[in-house]
Formats: C-alpha cells, structure tokens, sequence
C-alpha cells in the first residue's frame, strides 16, 4: 500500500496493530534476515575520499553480516555482556557500522560525535558507563585520537580503547607516508589500547552466543545539543525496528541506493537509513569520513551520485545550501527522492532546489529522544512546502499549550508544544538521566519536544520554532524562523540564524547572523535594510546583524545556537561594561547545567557591586572567570 494521504495511514494501522506485526526478535535476527534474502547484493559502501573515481569499499549483505558477527564477539570477549557499553567515537567509516551494529547485538552501543570537545566526550564516556571505546588510530589532519585519549583520563571505567586505522583505505604511496605523519601520542591513560581490525579478524564469523530476545536498551545516542549541553537518549530494539520498518514499508526496496552523507553518531543515519537498509536491503554509501564536510564531497557531490547511481539522498538544509552553490554536473536521472531533515527548509532554498537540481524533496521530522522519525511529506503524495508532512503509521501526535488548569490539547492550526507517541517514544525513560525525565510527558505517555507547531486541517504537521528558541520582546513572542526566512530571500544569503540578544528593558532583541553564499558581496546595512522590508513585523526587525565566514553547526550540519547566544552574550555585556566605565570584560560564556549560558569575566580591579549594577539588568548571570578556583 502506498502512503499518500493520511487515510493511508489509517489503512496500514487497521491492517494489525503494531504489537502484531512480527517484526524481527531482534536487531541481529534483523539483519541475518536481510542477508539470507539479498546475501550477494551490495550493502554499505564507503570511500575515504570524494572523488568519483576514488577507490572504494562494499560489503554484501552476507559480508557485513559475518563482520558484524565478528565485531559482536570481539565485545563480548572484552568481557562487553546485556547492559554494558561500547563507545563509538569514530568518524564514518565501515569499522564504525560494524562497531554500531556489533555493539548493539553485544550490549549496548554509544555513538559519540567526535568533533566534541574532550571534556563533553569524557562527560558521555562517564554518563553511559563505557567499558570499550572505539576510535581512531592518530592519523594525519585529525585530532581524534588525541581528544579521546585527553578524555579517557577522565573517564575511569574505560578499560579497552580499540583503535581504527584509516590508512588501510588507502593505496600506494600516500599508503607509505602516512605512517611518516602520523602524529606520536604519549599513553596518559589507563585503558589497554589494541588494534581493532587485528583484533575482528581473530574472531568467528558466526555468532558465539545467543543474542538477547529482550526489547532492551541497545543504544544511546546523545543529543546534538543544539540548545545546550548534550543529553542521553536510551534506544530500545524495538523503536530501532520501527524505524527500519517504516523505511522498508514506505520508502527504500533491495534495488535501492541510498547516499548518505551524515555522521552514524546521528540518529537521522543510524535509526533511519542503516536502519530502513538492513529491514529493506538497500545499498547506502557513505561517502569519505566526515561526509558531508569531507573534502571535495560538495564539488564532487552529483558524480558520486551518477558513479553511485543514486536512488535516495538524505540531507540536510544546511548541505542543500551549499549545493546549490554548485551546477548540476552528472547523470542524475537514478535520482528519484531527496529526504531533508535536522531543521524546516527555507521556501526559498527548498524552491531554489527544486529548480536546480530536479529533484523533489521530502521533508521528514525525528527527533533522537523519539528514536527517531515522526512525520515525512509523502514521496508520492501532496507536499505542502514549509510543512514535515503527516505523522507516520502508528504514531500520535498532539499540539499542547500548557494551562493553569494543566495541559491542554490545541485546535486546528493553533501553535502549541509539539507531543508525541509512537513505539521510538520510551515514557519514563527516555533520558539515561531520570532527573531530566520529570515533567517531560503528557497523559503519561506523549513525548513533549520542546518544538512548537500546529497541525492544519489536512492533518499536516508545520514546525514553527523551539520552545527555547522564541525570542521574548519584552513578553511578545517573535518566531526567529520569520527573520531567517526573510533573509533567505537575499540571493546573497546562504545561511541565516536568528536568536534573541541579551536587553536590560526588553528582556531580549532580535539579532541575527548570516553566512554568504560563496563569492557574495553585501554588506551588513544593506542585509538589515533587505530585513526591514520583508519582515513585516516592526518588533521582530533585527537590531544587531553580523556576516559571519560561517555560522556554526553541529555534526549533522544544523546550525549552533548556543555558540551565536555566547557571542551575543559577549558583545552585549562587554559594551554594557565599557559604557558604566568598568574595565571587566567578558572572558567566556559557560553552559551551566543548571543556571544555562553563564558570562564569565576576566578579574579586574572593578567592585562586585558595580558590576552587578551595571549587569544586574540582564537575565544571564555572570561570575569571575576564577570563580571555581
């Protein structure tokens, strides 16, 4: 049955409930499913770097089912059982599937980005509990390996670090100078170090034991912490068979081939494409480690996809931006879908790239405390632009606005709380954390988001904003997105962000920061001058715009709020402190666990009360950046 209208959703769930569908006992059962059907097909492919010639690595179903076998024994000989942890802190790379998959048959994975800072990645090494880390062998032009070995000094229950090479994808003679560059760490930690590889291939390629039948905990994947610090969502079997299901069902077949070029410590790559492959057989091709950021992959991007002959891409509107920066230089006619997540698509671009490229795209909303999928524009059906279509089978979802008398459910395209229910949605343990689980469901068993939205008449879902992105003009709400999307329609404007800036009588004021399309030149009036006209709300008109070399981002390519707060915080403060004629200056801005973005000061000769007169007006704290000291 096709998805196409929201009736259809009705239909597939009337079908059976979900208890009665059948689906695989297990993730491993999962895939030893896919490579008894489809064992001589392709995959996963990856390529160490962008070019569409490149050499490249494939494995078969039946392949990638004996590695993950071997991976999954390694594990358990390391002593990994039900409810210890992996930690994955690797790049993409086909050791960082089998990593993924062989851990969550094992025990329980956690994928962890690896562009963190050490501090935040030794923080999620000791909040999952980790026994074994999986990383990268130091190689030349990353600091991986030294940011992990930094981090596992802090993170005693480490006692196995497996290390991955990459220079085994390479060929003669940058092969032979790799070992020449490699950068020489010294051992400051505890943990025993091996070879990963060396270690896989001294295992069976048959399981050695009998994997759990149990729904349990078989991954965490951290939150990309765009609103703060990274939390720790717990991912059962279940939900991550209920999004390889919904992909098999209503998306991907064994001919397909997927281009994937984001990150596998993300959900959007993890739960829903390797997922959707392993329940349908498709092919998904990683394209370099850092994938969508990798050298070369936006120059080379549409050749990949023609060498590829790409069915799906998945993206992200960040990445949709910086390709349309590109002509269309290859055979793309394979191509039938391009599925957008992470953050809404400007209409602008999501136009702009529709024209360019051909191709129609699917906006989809997930979220990782959900497992992940939510809602997607039907491929084949009404896509309303702006919108992440409607929800998927067996998923609920409320728009809730919370009231004295309690929460109350929203009517009809009236904006609310976005909550959810779905088999993804763990109540009462979504978080690894049970303290950030208080207050965090509705009737018991909808998730609340934290994204605001409405549902039309249609049944379709609109994301209007974050909960703790609305920006509060002296108690009037202004959605950031009607600022990002007027700047937008500046044909110079690639990127654009919108955030509220620290104000003594408003509370908070517009400001926004852009990144330019390559080669653009315009200057920053002529951007607030652009923002006057098509921002028809006079309150919601920018009060400080700055052009940025590059707006900063996650590992998925979503753009960075806290990093833009902390240098709006900075700026504002520091002025504030040189108009009362204080010396003080804003040395950094922390994210406290519990008081949020936090300025701290370098020490002066300045009295604390002045200071405090002079930023007491503000809603962030401060404090001397020796305060802990």
């Amino acid at each position: 049955m096709q998805f196409v209208t929201v009736e259809d959703r009705a239909a597939i769930e009337a079908e059976k409930p979900w208890s009665e569908r059948g689906l695989p006992e297990s993730l491993h059962a999962c895939l030893a499913q896919t490579a008894a059907r489809f064992g001589d097909r392709p995959a996963v492919s990856f390529q160490l770097l962008s070019g569409a010639k490149d050499p490249a690595e494939t494995l078969s179903w039946s392949q990638l089912e004996s590695r993950v076998n071997q991976a999954a024994n390694l594990f358990r000989s390391l002593g990994v059982q039900e409810g210890d942890v992996v930690a994955m802190v690797l790049p993409n790379c086909t050791e960082a599937l089998l990593t993924v998959l062989g851990a969550a048959t094992a025990g329980t994975v956690a994928p962890i980005n690896p562009l963190l800072e050490p501090e935040q990645i030794a923080a999620l090494l000791r909040e999952t509990g980790a026994r074994v880390v999986v990383t990268l062998k130091s190689f030349p032009k990353t600091d991986i390996a030294q940011k992990l070995a930094e981090a596992c000094r802090h993170a005693p229950r480490v006692v196995t670090v497996l290390e991955v090479d990459l220079n085994r994808y390479l060929t003669p003679p940058k092969r032979w100078l790799v070992p020449l560059l490699r950068p020489k760490l010294p051992r400051t930690h505890h943990a025993d170090i091996k070879c990963f590889n060396a270690e896989l291939t001294r295992q069976p390629t048959g399981l050695t034991f009998t994997p759990s039948t149990e729904d349990r905990a078989a991954a965490y994947f951290h939150t990309g912490g765009t609103t703060g610090m990274p939390k720790v969502a717990q991912h059962r079997v279940s939900g991550m068979l209920y999004n390889g299901w919904l992909g098999s069902r209503l998306l991907f077949r064994e001919t397909d081939n997927v281009m994937c070029p984001l990150p596998l410590f993300h959900v959007f790559a993890t739960e829903v494409v390797i997922m959707s492959a392993i329940a349908s057989g498709a092919h998904v091709v990683l394209p370099t480690p850092a994938g969508y950021r990798g050298d070369g992959v936006f120059d080379n991007f549409w050749k990949l996809c023609e060498r590829w002959k790409i069915s799906f891409m998945i993206t992200v509107p960040t990445a949709v931006s910086a390709l349309m920066q590109r002509r269309v230089d290859a055979d793309i006619s394979t191509m039938r879908y391009a599925f957008s997540g992470s953050a809404p698509m400007p209409t602008e671009l999501f136009k702009r790239f529709e024209e360019v490229a051909g191709l129609s795209i699917c906006e989809g909303y997930g979220l990782t405390e959900a497992t992940c999928l939510v809602s997607v524009n039907p491929p084949d059906g009404v896509k309303k632009i702006g919108s992440v279509g409607f929800p998927l089978p067996y998923t609920e979802v409320k728009i809730v606005r919370q009231t004295d008398a309690g929460p109350q459910e929203c009517p009809t395209d009236e904006i609310g709380e976005i909550c959810v229910s779905n088999p993804g949605v763990t109540p009462g343990a979504t978080y690894t954390d049970a303290e950030r689980n208080r207050n965090l469901y509705v009737e018991g068993r909808f998730l609340r988001t934290g994204d605001l939205g409405r549902l039309d008449a249609d049944g379709y879902l609109w994301i209007t904003g974050r909960a703790k992105d609305v920006i509060i003009r002296g108690g009037h709400n202004i959605d950031p997105g009607e600022i990002e999307d007027a700047l937008m329609t500046h044909p110079a404007v690639a990127v654009a962000a919108a955030i509220g800036q620290p104000d003594s009588h408003a509370g908070e004021l517009p400001c926004a920061y852009v990144e330019l399309v390559a080669g653009a030149m315009v200057t920053e009036e002529e951007l607030l001058s652009h923002a006057r006209v098509h921002i028809h709300e006079r309150a919601a008109w920018p009060k400080h715009l700055e052009i940025l070399s590059e707006i900063p981002k996650t590992g998925i390519g979503k753009v960075f709020k806290p990093d833009l707060r902390k240098r709006a915080i900075a700026r504002v403060y520091d002025a504030a402190l040189e108009a009362g004629g204080l010396t003080a200056r804003v040395d950094g801005v922390i994210d406290d666990r519990r008081r949020g973005l936090v300025a701290q000061l370098r020490r002066s000769a300045d009295d604390d009360r002045a200071i405090a007169r002079c930023l007491g007006a503000y809603t962030r704290p401060w404090e001397w950046r020796d305060a802990e000291s």
